[in-house]
């Protein structure tokens, strides 16, 4: 940089001094450093023309100066004549000068003192050197004679330097100059024109000064460039370039302009020989022409430092511009190496699967496809450096540097992606080999779950299954786990704790297959050995069979004590499966090959359970990174259609937050029951409140349908699917939450088939029926959701228990006949939803269209408040009928179900509301009573329609025994029945219709009071007093302690009293399982309770039990018997 400083000082140096020659070169051709005049500037003085140059000269070359006749000459001015002298003696060259003038002095028209004056004048003032004066003295005889004699006497007086003589006739003037030297009126032939000599003698001295001004403009604009400061940024230095050459360019255009004019004058002075070329220049036009032609000269010369000197100029605003464009690609290029650096460094994990490995992997050559472009750039820009020192860049010594970073930069960029790439594929390596062993650990679990136990009995089968045993672990050579601490130590440079813990996992489930392998291969040598006398099977004696529910069907069949039993119900499966090993050695291991096989299948489940959810979570975070969060990425908006913008949360609902819940709870939970699969119901009871989040997914299912039918098409699907490398398009992704929720259930149902004797059972039997009783939430919501035409809230009505579709009949008190009659053959197709405070009547509508566009949709028709609400489960002709009537039967609506069996839900689940809103009715008036006795305020429910707790119903029913002469429900009617201005207030009376009475009674929780209250005085007050009678009762609590170890029954179930037994038996049918079972008759009365029987609840036999019902409204109970389920909601 200081070497081009100096370079640059030099170069202006050099300029100025050329531009000061030319100036001066300038001056001295013009003689303006002698007599700095021009005839500009006496330009009015000189068009007087009483004295000029006509360019004629002497015999030996003198100049000619002629004074012609002027009459006013005596007039003139004395500065006006020092000015025209000193002009005219200054335009003949130096040599000229010195040899001296020769005046011409014409005064023939004038009288001998005018040329006396004359004469004396012109020799007091002429500043030149006179080699002679030659004077025309007056043609009049008389001033001629005057002149003669008067010049004689005063010849002294007119003495001057040279000699003066007095010419009488233009000839004797010729006999001193030439004739071809003297002008037209000196009788001359010399081509003379004064204000053509004037004109230009003004062009050739303006040429002049027009060369003085272009040295001097040079002068400036070369220091002015010299001293600019060059900027820091590439836009000012390409302005400053810009405004240099264009001044530049203006700077050439006077200089051509100049050129043009100095070769217009030359071409005016050489024209007459150009048109004649016999014609010779005057000695005057010789030396204008040598004038203009070394006035050219000297502009081209200044022409010539100023291009110089501007190559410099314009190569180091040049460089300096490449300099700035250098340093600005430096600092852009170096920011973006930074960030995909740092994006690099991103890259930690080593995947959890092979499949996670394999989309890090895709995702690093994606990125590094994207980074190459960068890369690129920076080594192109750093391969420059050669051009800059072959350019000899004066700042060279600061762009080496930089090159040399960019080169290190991209080296350890591509160094760094090699090794992050080589650790992926280590990773992969390393799944690879797990996957390997577990896949062969399931193959030989799938053998031995495969080898069928009763063939393995004979000697035959079971040396063909040892063979197939062995044949199958020598296949493990190639598959299996060797040494784990190689393993540690081959992959040490990737092994994280998690993916040590899985490998660990790994080896101990091959470790335990192959120990399972084991006992099995000395089972069956065992088997295989030759036997020296046949085994006789004995049959277990009938005294000594004791069934227990925690054993085995293997179990089952061998004659086991009742303390093995107990033994084998109190631990866990493995500790039981040793146990049963070595109890059942001489049986030949039948009982333990049945454990090992259900806990093979166990497992197995287990693994697809877990397999299966590691790969539902990287299905959805793939779905999340590469289009959800794609769409927030500026690089793509451009793909986005604008319809399309800001609709994220529509067309992926909430999958983020179902992502993270798997993602950091549910799978990180399911991974510690690994080893204890039987007890894996916990896991999703743990988290069963979690799960609610996929009803939310689910309801917005039908918008995302709707939104990627209108884009399917769209560029940018097409474009991340390209990225993604899927072969399946979005909708088929954002199925998979839909898909997965409806899994658990059939694995927990597999699960749970392979436990049934296990100490998880129980768990899993509530997991599954809480899975169950979600996707019924989830697809009771997506209709519900569809119901149009309803004004008010529907949370509102409480939780919706029950929907479906029923024919449904009208059979009312008040209408038209005609309306009645028509009503009984022609029934309305209605779709039910029941509440807890309201059954809703909706009129399904198909709709046109695909996928969810096609789904059905309700139009609200009217509801029924429950509080008003009574039911007669039976209906005369037809199993499948029930009635829905309101208001003491002034609306009746005989409902038709699908099947038996859904009707039997319905009424279940109906009886259900209606017996908790009476039971809180009650609850209400012993609140009141006990108040007015005791004086003592007690709390009133909250809602009359609400179910009371457990602990509340029991307090209530010892305040009842406590208090039975005060119980009465007189003030519950007032109280939880709504107010019908028409129908009067409290409970309404039961109207029977004669289909309805011919067989059964309905009832209601609106029930007239004093019945209930005569049925209970009746009844004495006690659920113990009362009289078992054959009938259709329901249970309000579990019992699995029947005579008939098979015979079970649930809360809410519906069982039938056949016939009494001896010793207090009762031979009772459960009508939801359809299996029979004796059962004490106390038992009974505890499970029925206060229970009315399902025939004629409103009948006189069903005083005593009026409302002592189950409070359960679990919908988990009626999943199996539903008519809707959840591929209902399937798109």
């Amino acid at each position: 940089m200081r070497c081009w400083l100096k370079i640059e000082e030099m170069a202006l140096e050099e300029l100025m001094q050329r531009l000061n020659a030319v100036f001066q070169c300038a001056d001295e051709i013009m003689h303006q450093d002698i007599i700095p005049l021009y005839a500009a500037d006496i330009q009015d003085q000189l068009k007087k023309q009483f004295a000029y140059l006509s360019g004629g000269r002497g015999g030996d070359g003198c100049p000619v100066i002629t004074f012609p006749d002027y009459p006013a000459f005596s007039e003139i001015p004395e500065k006006e004549f020092q000015n025209v002298l000193t002009y005219l003696t200054s335009i003949p060259s130096l040599r000229d000068a010195g040899i001296g003038f020769i005046l011409v002095i014409d005064r023939r028209q004038d009288k001998w003192t005018s040329v006396k004056a004359s004469i004396l004048r012109i020799a007091a003032s002429f500043p030149g050197n006179l080699q002679l004066v030659l004077v025309l003295r007056p043609t009049g005889f008389f001033h001629r004679a005057l002149s003669d004699i008067a010049f004689r006497f005063n010849k002294d007086e007119l003495k001057m330097k040279v000699p003066i003589i007095m010419l009488g006739s233009v000839s004797e003037l010729q006999g001193y100059i030439d004739k071809t030297q003297l002008t037209e009126d000196l009788g001359g032939t010399l081509d003379y024109c004064h204000n053509r000599w004037l004109s230009r003698r003004t062009a050739i001295e303006g040429f002049a000064q027009k060369v003085k001004q272009t040295a001097q403009i040079l002068q400036s604009f070369g220091t002015e460039l010299a001293e600019t400061e060059l900027p820091n940024d590439v836009q000012s230095t390409s302005s400053l370039l810009a405004t240099h050459t264009e001044k530049k360019d203006k700077m050439k255009e006077d200089i051509r302009v100049a050129v043009e004019q100095g070769n217009d004058i030359l071409g005016s002075i050489t024209k007459p020989v150009t048109e004649n070329p016999d014609y010779k220049l005057n000695q005057d036009q010789l030396d204008n022409q040598t004038t203009v032609e070394r006035l050219l000269a000297q502009l081209h010369e200044t022409e010539t430092a100023f291009d110089e000197f501007w190559m410099k100029h314009q190569q180091k605003l040049e460089q300096c511009l490449r300099l700035r464009n250098f340093e600005q690609n430096f600092r852009e290029v170096k920011a973006a190496l930074d960030i995909v650096s740092e994006r690099l460094s991103a890259f930690t994990d080593v995947g959890n699967s092979r499949s996670h490995v394999e989309h890090i992997l895709k995702d690093l050559a994606n990125f590094k496809e994207k980074s190459d472009e960068t890369v690129t750039k920076a080594k192109m820009l750093a391969s420059e450096r050669d051009a800059f020192i072959q350019s000899n860049h004066y700042a060279v010594d600061s762009i080496i540097p930089k090159c040399s970073e960019l080169h290190h930069l991209c080296d350890a960029f591509t160094t760094e992606t090699e090794r992050r790439r080589k650790l992926l594929n280590k990773s992969l390596e390393l799944h690879d080999l797990l996957e390997k062993s577990m896949k062969w650990c399931d193959e030989g679990i799938y053998l031995l779950a495969s080898q069928p136990v009763d063939k393995c009995q004979s000697q035959d089968g079971a040396e063909s299954a040892l063979q197939e045993i062995e044949k199958f672990l020598d296949t493990g050579a190639g598959n299996k786990i060797k040494e784990l601490n190689k393993i540690y130590e081959e992959y040490a440079h990737i092994l994280n704790e998690d993916l040590k813990e899985h490998v660990q996992k790994v080896f101990q489930k091959q470790e335990s297959m192959e120990e399972m392998f084991q006992k099995r291969q000395v089972s069956l040598k065992k088997l295989a050995a030759k036997q020296t006398r046949p085994v006789q099977p004995v049959a277990p004696r009938p005294e000594a069979f004791v069934k227990s529910p925690c054993t085995s069907p293997g179990l089952q069949r061998e004659n086991v004590s009742n303390s093995e039993s107990s033994a084998l119900r109190r631990v866990n499966y493995r500790k039981g499966k040793s146990e049963i090993t070595e109890l059942h050695q001489s049986r030949g291991g039948s009982t333990m090959d049945d454990e090992e096989n259900l806990a093979v299948l166990r497992q197995h489940v287990m693994n697809e359970l877990i397999e299966t959810e590691r790969a539902y979570v990287e299905e959805l975070l793939c779905v999340l990174e590469g289009y959800a969060a794609e769409m927030d990425n500026p690089l793509m908006a451009h793909l986005i259609s604008p319809e399309l913008q800001n609709k994220k949360d529509i067309l992926f609902g909430n999958m983020e937050e179902i992502y993270h819940f798997h993602n950091r709870i549910f799978l990180r939970e399911l991974e510690t029951y690994v080893e204890y699969p039987e007890l894996v119901g916990r896991c999703f009871l743990d988290q069963m409140e979690d799960f609610q989040i996929y009803e939310k997914y689910c309801q917005n299912k039908p918008r995302s349908e709707s939104l990627w039918r209108q884009f399917s098409d769209s560029v940018f699907f097409q474009e991340c699917q390209r990225k993604l490398d899927h072969k399946l398009s979005l909708d088929s992704y954002l199925l998979k939450p839909v898909q997965r929720i409806t899994k658990y259930q059939l694995l927990l149902k597999e699960m749970l088939k392979y436990s049934k004797n296990c100490e998880g059972a129980e768990d899993l039997q509530e997991a599954l029926t809480s899975i169950l009783g979600i996707l019924k939430a989830v697809n009771d919501s997506m209709h519900q959701i569809a119901i149009t035409g309803y004004d008010g809230n529907l949370n509102e009505l409480g939780k919706l228990l029950m929907q479906g579709s029923f024919n449904v009949w009208t059979d009312h008190k008040k209408g038209h006949t005609k309306v009645k009659d028509l009503a009984r053959f022609k029934p309305m197709q209605r779709h039910l939803f029941l509440h807890e405070k309201a059954v809703l009547f909706c009129k399904k509508r198909e709709e046109n269209g695909e996928g969810y566009e096609k789904a059905p949709s309700y139009s609200y028709k009217h509801s029924l408040n429950m509080a008003a609400v009574g039911i007669t489960e039976n209906v005369k002709g037809d199993a499948k009928k029930f009635e829905i009537w309101y208001n003491a039967r002034e609306e009746v609506y005989i409902v038709q179900a699908p099947t038996p069996e859904v009707k039997a839900t319905w009424v279940n689940e109906i009886r259900k509301v209606l017996t908790s809103q009476l039971q809180a009715c009650r609850e209400a008036s012993q609140h009141r009573t006990l108040e007015q006795t005791q004086s003592l305020p007690l709390p009133l429910p909250a809602s009359s329609c609400a179910s009371p707790s457990r602990n509340h119903i029991r307090n209530t029913k010892k305040m009842e025994e406590k208090k039975a002469d005060l119980t009465s429900l007189e003030g519950c009617g007032t109280t939880v029945a709504p107010k019908y201005p028409e129908k009067g207030k409290g409970w309404a009376k039961p109207s029977h219709s004669l289909d309805a009475s011919e067989e059964n009674d309905g009832w209601s929780s609106a029930e007239e009071a004093l019945n209930s209250s005569d049925a209970e005085e009746e009844g004495g007050g006690g659920a113990g007093e009362m009289k078992l009678t054959p009938g259709k009762y329901t249970v309000v609590t579990d019992y699995d302690k029947g005579v008939s170890e098979e015979f079970t029954v649930k809360s809410g179930d519906l069982v039938q009293l056949i016939r009494e037994g001896e010793d207090g038996l009762w031979f009772v049918k459960n009508l939801s399982s359809g299996k029979e079972g004796w059962i004490p008759a106390s038992n009974l009365l505890m499970l029925i309770g206060n229970s009315n029987s399902a025939q004629s609840l409103s009948s006189s036999e069903s005083g005593t039990a009026s409302s002592n019902f189950s409070t359960s409204s679990s919908c988990s109970d009626s999943c199996n018997v539903s008519s809707t389920s959840f591929s209902d909601i399937k798109g």
